[in-house]
């Protein structure tokens, strides 16, 4: 396994994480344990969760119990802003909720620091120096070791490095965004902003839920026991993933795999890889022989002449001017 940097912080990680998405979702507390036992033993170190995970914190939960002696072993990142309720005051990135936030998540995790803490989305109505002012103050108590963002654009990374900077604050030192084979959009802003202030960064759905591991056929119900299934049971997410065109970008990235000859698990992770900037690529697994999988994944490196045959499949986002590249 390899280990790199969480951008310029000092914090190392597994060059491969494990999403915990599916922890009380797809996943029982025994499924769960057996998973983060396997994750451990290929040297992973990195665990990522969220107080809504799962419903009512059981990934969170979960977590805590499979890790349990062996917490010192991983590197938690969980995050908080999403509801947690119907209450106005059970989400959001006021100080208020915040200090209540990560009271519940370090006793459902079992533990009495979170290596990485973040905000999991922008939260409009809360001016961002009051969010990363209750942020700063959880380092400063040893509740929390580092700090990190999750479905912040460009402009909005750049505002907070200022802010932090201006006041003598803690930065974050990730940003966490959906990034993929076939989801590129980040490569237009984030990923330069990312780049220029030494943010480390931790792509999610890598795999797309799967839809790049090839196990998916258009047109086909997806397996009772995936991710997918459980999201179709609730109405809600597959739609993001399930459409005719990018089942057809998976056809041709398979056959560009075929023809170089190695899987499009393979592609999928060392593509993500390849890029310095990416630290730890967080995929979810249900099963132990996935997490083999994946970690053998992290190994390849594709050469430059496939990277041109996927940029004419899946065109690169353009990059804005500003960054000056």
């Amino acid at each position: 396994m390899e280990y790199r940097n969480l951008g310029r912080s000092g914090l190392k990680v597994s060059v491969v994480g494990l999403g915990c998405n599916n922890f009380g979702m797809v996943m029982n507390a025994y499924q769960t344990k057996t998973v983060v036992d396997a994750a451990l033993d290929q040297g992973i170190t990195l665990f990522d969760t969220a107080d809504v995970y799962g419903g009512g914190g059981k990934s969170e939960t979960f977590l805590g119990k499979a890790l349990g002696k062996k917490r010192s072993q991983a590197i938690i990142a969980t995050k908080f802003g999403n509801p947690m309720g119907d209450s106005v005051y059970q989400g959001g990135a006021s100080r208020r909720y915040i200090v209540s936030a990560v009271e519940e998540s370090l006793r459902r995790l079992g533990t009495d620091y979170i290596d990485l803490y973040q905000i999991h989305k922008p939260d409009p109505h809360t001016p961002v120096d009051e969010t990363l002012s209750a942020m700063d103050d959880l380092i400063r108590q040893g509740k929390v070791r580092y700090i990190g963002c999750s479905n912040f654009s460009g402009w909005q990374l750049v505002e907070s490095h200022w802010v932090a900077q201006t006041s003598g604050l803690d930065s974050f030192v990730s940003a966490q965004n959906r990034y993929s084979l076939l989801s590129r959009g980040i490569e237009a802003d984030l990923m330069p902003a990312c780049e220029k202030y030494g943010v480390g960064f931790l792509p999610f759905f890598p795999l797309e839920s799967g839809l790049l591991t090839g196990k998916y056929k258009f047109g086909a119900s997806p397996r009772k026991g995936t991710r997918w299934h459980a999201w179709k049971e609730r109405g809600a997410l597959a739609n993001t993933f399930w459409s005719e065109e990018r089942f057809n970008k998976v056809e041709q990235l398979e056959s560009v795999c075929e023809s170089y000859g190695h899987s499009l698990l393979d592609l999928a992770i060392g593509w993500l890889l390849d890029n310095s900037n990416v630290s730890s690529v967080i995929a979810g697994a249900t099963k132990t022989r996935q997490i083999k999988n994946n970690v053998k994944a992290a190994n390849f490196q594709p050469t430059e002449e496939e990277n041109q045959e996927i940029d004419a499949i899946i065109s690169p986002a353009v990059s804005a001017s500003l960054w000056g590249r």
